[in-house]
């Protein structure tokens, strides 16, 4: 028996309102206002988002990794490249990423096709992880099946004594990918559920500008 009905968990949204007079006419303008005013507040890591891929044979997944940069060109995050989320973006670039800020009542939702930054891009970020990440990087076999923890942690240490005193090189099968944008809806909760929905869609080498009912 739960302790509280889920039918009954909800809660009221009133901390802000988003009107098109006040959205920027660039959506990563827009994005960066938001995410500054996050990151300066009490959320716990703004940068996580939700990755939802498709594989070959139609299965969605979707699970959260760290948004790790952002400009015009779209958004970056890194993965090992022949992991579940890997394999799925070599068979099908279409992607989603979501961002929850609940202090704030927000979302962004951005649809758009992932595909792998340079390599030089990759290790420029690679070298400022910590070394334990860079480690782990190099281990893990990302999304295989292994007999057991005991395995990681073996394997740890002999790429810890292997590369003692030296650098960690970056692996050949782990890098970056950018998500280009193609829609970009900013989702802002208010009172009975008329949440404000602002969507940018792009159209050639602009962006048009829509709201969207709830």
């Amino acid at each position: 028996m739960l302790k509280k009905e889920v039918h009954k968990m909800r809660e009221n949204y009133d901390a802000a309102f988003l009107l098109e007079v006040n959205c920027e006419k660039d959506p990563f303008l827009q994005f960066k206002n938001w995410f500054d005013e996050i990151s300066d507040g009490v959320s716990i890591e703004p940068n996580a988002m939700s990755l939802a891929t498709v594989d070959a044979a139609g299965q969605p997944t979707v699970r959260t990794v760290l948004l790790k940069g952002f400009d015009e060109r779209g958004f970056v995050f890194f993965t090992n490249y022949e992991s579940r989320k890997g394999k799925a973006i070599a068979d099908n670039p279409k992607v989603s990423l979501c961002f929850w800020w609940r202090e704030q009542q927000r979302q962004v939702h951005i649809q758009g096709i992932a595909s792998r930054i340079s390599r030089q891009e990759s290790e420029a970020y690679f070298k400022t992880r910590p070394r334990g990440s860079q480690i782990g990087a190099r281990i893990s076999q990302q999304s295989q099946v292994i007999d057991g923890r005991s395995i990681l942690e073996y394997s740890f240490e002999d790429v810890e004594r292997a590369f003692a005193d030296k650098e960690i090189p970056m692996p050949d099968n782990w890098g970056g990918y950018l998500v280009a944008p193609e829609v970009i809806e900013f989702w802002q909760g208010r009172e009975s559920r008329l949440h404000d929905r602002i969507q940018y869609r792009k159209s050639g080498n602009g962006w048009i500008l829509e709201r969207l009912a709830p």
